[in-house]
């Protein structure tokens, strides 16, 4: 699966996992760790843990993180919708 973060495409590793470690989308509280704003893209790291982004700071680490990631979990396309409720 391809994702894009604005006309930066990048692979997107789906891994199998079980129902209790899958990751929930991420909410309105969840907060980019380099800037506290919030986040967009979950970058998943393979030695454990994970780390989030705004859409600004992923695009700009997301180079260096690519190694390291085992899954990155790109929520920007959620930033385009435009809610039909009033």
């Amino acid at each position: 699966m391809v994702a894009a973060i604005c006309d930066q495409p990048f692979d997107v590793t789906e891994v199998a996992m079980s129902t209790l470690t899958q990751t929930a989308p991420l909410t309105a509280s969840d907060r980019c760790d380099r800037c506290g704003a919030q986040a967009y893209v979950q970058v998943v790291l393979v030695s454990g843990g994970d780390l989030l982004f705004c859409g600004h700071h992923a695009r700009e680490h997301l180079a260096k993180l690519r190694p390291l990631a085992e899954r990155i979990n790109d929520y920007t396309h959620t930033l385009a919708e435009v809610s039909t409720s009033a």
